[in-house]
């Protein structure tokens, strides 16, 4: 391996790195994986870490670019700079040779995560079987994902206390990326949603514990929190029972709240502190208005 071979204090640092410094765990497996394809590609060249210069990265990066997309190279080049800069700091090497390569030139408009329309999201929570707790835990998480334009990642690290009255309303606390807490105030339905599930699990007062939960093969609920990767398989379960496309994800629920929210004359800046996003231009992404009034001026083309 590349830093293997360059001692001990640099894989220590690169250690370091992977473990104090990148503390987002989806990031830090991310990098991980470029960093290990590049420390492959010296190995089989016979290039040791003293001998890594711009233009052994420029190489990389631009046979990357022959097989991976633009925001994957991004992403890889973005790795290797990060870990430069951290064994620069470290004294292990003199500069970063990532510093003056660029990537691949990407501009982004528009999302592409699919979209449902307010119908269709009407039409999946309708047909959900409520008469079963499993129903109720399903119909609340997706309620709380499309009312408040929350991230898959932080309604499943929810509590039982972090859905809590403030006044005359009942709000949602969220743990977000970077250690950030975000909270938004729950729409009726969603806290309708809520309410029925938390009622007939009985779990409203254990505050401490997750608020979505696993189920048993007994068909019971247990005191596991919900993986990610499980709610997504119930949005494509409950999308396909109700015939709607497959690509439907979690990021979905999102993107279709948002859009809802802005269609009904939301506003953008306050669709972006709903969402938690920095910029206005992440949330702009997420926005599909400009489809439908695309699509109209297109059937003006009367021939």
């Amino acid at each position: 391996m590349l830093f293997a071979r360059a001692g001990d204090r640099a894989v220590r640092r690169v250690l370091e790195f992977f473990t104090a410094h990148i503390r987002n765990p989806h990031t830090r497996a991310a990098y991980a994986r470029a960093v290990r394809d590049f420390s492959d590609w010296c190995e089989a060249r016979g290039i040791v870490l003293d001998r890594v210069e711009p233009i052994v990265i420029a190489a990389y990066i631009e046979q990357l670019t022959e097989s991976r997309s633009k925001p994957t190279v991004k992403q890889h080049l973005a790795a290797i700079r990060m870990l430069f800069d951290w064994l620069v700091i470290g004294q292990v090497v003199p500069s970063n040779p990532a510093s003056s390569v660029r990537g691949p030139k990407h501009v982004v408009r528009k999302g592409k995560t699919p979209v449902l329309t307010a119908d269709e999201a009407r039409q999946l929570l309708d047909a959900i079987d409520v008469t079963k707790l499993i129903g109720l835990r399903d119909r609340a998480l997706i309620g709380v994902m499309v009312y408040s334009f929350a991230r898959v990642g932080a309604v499943v690290k929810m509590r039982v206390a972090d859905y809590y009255p403030q006044g005359k309303r009942w709000w949602f606390r969220f743990d977000e990326k970077g250690g950030k807490q975000h909270e938004v105030p729950a729409h009726h339905n969603a806290e309708q949603y809520l309410d029925e599930y938390l009622a007939a699990a009985g779990i409203r007062e254990d505050k401490g514990g997750p608020l979505f939960r696993t189920f048993d093969r007994h068909r019971q609920l247990t005191g596991r929190r919900m993986h990610r990767n499980e709610v997504l398989a119930m949005v494509k379960r409950r999308a396909a029972a109700v015939g709607l496309p497959a690509d439907i994800c979690c990021h979905s629920w999102r993107a279709t709240g948002l859009t809802a929210y802005l269609t009904n004359g939301g506003l953008l800046e306050h669709a972006q502190q709903i969402a938690g996003h920095e910029s206005p231009r992440t949330t702009k992404l997420y926005d599909r208005t400009s489809d439908e009034l695309s699509l109209d001026e297109i059937e003006r083309i009367l021939i």
